[in-house]
């Protein structure tokens, strides 16, 4: 099976030891997504705009795997306050209201006080 590791260019992906994504076969793992802005490194205090830019760095990395959100077939969703979680659902309604992937939410700490939320999805390229 072929293995493709991408990279979003973020700090973090070098000094923890992971990748952005991982492409294997037919299935792209996007690793949990924050919502900084990779290009500068700087995080909005917003929730809905942390959530908006999880999904552009969500979609960066799987259009490098020739891939897109309508491949998504899970996603997870952790944020560290439960409340939170109903406001941001215009905003997953937006990316995945036709998509409907299988879904969980949970509630942890995150790596960093300023991060609201965190998503991870899995996708598929052999729906065709």
């Amino acid at each position: 099976m072929s293995r493709q590791l991408i990279s979003s260019g973020s700090t973090f992906e070098q000094e923890i030891g992971y990748s952005r994504a991982v492409v294997a076969g037919d299935w792209v793992m996007v690793s949990g997504t924050t919502g900084f802005d990779y290009s500068n490194m700087t995080i909005s205090e917003d929730l809905l705009a942390q959530t908006e830019q999880c999904f552009q760095n969500i979609q960066k990395a799987l259009n490098e795997a020739s891939s897109s959100l309508k491949d998504v077939v899970r996603v997870t969703y952790v944020l560290p306050n439960v409340d939170d979680f109903p406001k941001c659902w215009p905003v997953t309604r937006k990316y995945f209201g036709d998509v409907r992937p299988a879904a969980m939410m949970l509630t942890a700490g995150l790596s960093d006080p300023r991060m609201k939320i965190e998503i991870q999805v899995t996708a598929y390229l052999g729906a065709d």
